[in-house]
């Protein structure tokens, strides 16, 4: 008999380190689990910032990128002297005469993120929030990336130059183009139309 309950004294001292043992090796994983998320999240996040970025950047980049040889080159080519007949003033002629002529946007470029977010607050009719906002544009443009943070930036700097409305409803958001319908981004806002107290947002630069 003392035979038995010793043995069972060893069974659930077994069990009980075992048990013990599987507690903390799942608090471990699921440590591991919670930093990798948030390491996910914020490469999530670095990637979707990224993207902007370089959406807003485009292709004067790569038109930067491509002036680099050029000076190079014009660096490593030898300079010619002007003959001394000629006067300064027919040189500095001949100087902007050879200047090429600034490149005029092309008629099939796409629109920017300020543009469509503009466009869609003009068309919907009604108030929608950010996150309506995005997604309406994810769908009717596929091939963009368009992150919500993005855009909700757009819809505040918007609203900071008086291009859209902003209006608040229990603790959701919601913006609507204005009322005069003038959502163009070209045009300079007055003082006036700028919300001030609470409201005020700095404008921030998305495209």
């Amino acid at each position: 008999m003392p035979d038995s309950t010793m043995l069972q004294s060893q069974y659930a001292a077994q069990i009980q380190s075992d048990l013990d043992s599987n507690v903390a090796e799942r608090e471990h994983i699921a440590d591991q689990i919670s930093a990798l998320q948030e390491q996910l999240s914020v490469l999530e996040n670095n990637h979707a910032l990224l993207a902007s970025m370089q959406q807003a950047i485009g292709t004067p980049a790569v038109a930067a990128a491509g002036k680099a040889p050029k000076k190079a080159a014009e660096a490593s080519a030898p300079r010619i002297p002007q003959a001394r007949s000629g006067s300064k003033s027919a040189g500095r002629a001949a100087k902007k005469q050879a200047r090429p002529a600034p490149k005029a946007k092309a008629p099939g470029a796409a629109p920017t993120l300020r543009e469509l977010v503009a466009a869609h607050l003009a068309t919907s009719g009604e108030p929608r929030s950010a996150a309506e906002i995005t997604a309406g544009l994810t769908d009717a443009h596929p091939g963009r990336n368009i992150a919500g943070t993005v855009v909700r930036n757009t819809l505040e700097n918007l609203v900071a130059k008086g291009q859209a409305q902003r209006t608040r409803q229990n603790r959701s958001v919601f913006y609507t183009a204005p009322e005069g319908g003038d959502t163009s981004t070209s045009a300079k806002p007055a003082d006036s139309d700028v919300k001030k107290g609470e409201d005020a947002v700095t404008p921030v630069t998305t495209d």
